[in-house]
């Protein structure tokens, strides 16, 4: 099993040792897309969907999923977030709403896995609020955008407003 840290010498799934890694900034970003129908997009984008502020919840959700991301992905490394962000892009010709979160700390381990969960949370959060007007919508497109910092440096994969 050499090569896959995640693993020890028998095979079994282990925490990473990360004692020995300086301690940098890093920051990641990553995002997501729900598409919906024209009539649930006018509702979340006009703040009158009957479960209230749509993305006032969901980034409030996203961030605490960031913020948990250890207590849902078994091998993540518990991380003290210095930032956790949550952002909303209305996507008119698609009728879909983007999702950006970036997540930031020092430490010893990258925070790529926060970003990505603290996405997730935000879309779920919002087809959950908009499911009585919309079954049908589609959460797509979840992607790590950037990273800095650690021993691979940075890592973009995408620009900020793309």
């Amino acid at each position: 099993m050499s090569g896959f840290t995640h693993f020890d010498a028998s095979g079994h799934a282990v925490m990473v040792d990360v004692s020995e890694k300086q301690e940098t900034q890093r920051e990641a970003t990553a995002k997501g897309k729900i598409y919906m129908s024209p009539e649930c997009f006018a509702l979340v984008k006009a703040g009158e969907m009957k479960k209230g502020d749509v993305l006032g919840v969901a980034r409030i959700a996203g961030i605490m999923g960031a913020k948990k991301t250890s207590e849902l992905i078994p091998l993540c490394h518990i991380l003290n977030l210095s930032k956790a962000e949550i952002t909303f892009t209305y996507l008119e010709e698609s009728c879909a709403i983007e999702a950006a979160c970036t997540a930031k700390t020092v430490g010893k381990t990258g925070v790529e896995m926060e970003a990505l969960t603290g996405v997730n949370i935000a879309l779920l959060t919002i087809y959950d609020m908009c499911k009585a007007v919309d079954k049908a919508m589609r959460i797509s497109d979840i992607r790590l955008c950037r990273k800095t910092g650690g021993k691979s440096g940075t890592l973009i994969l995408e620009s900020e407003d793309e």
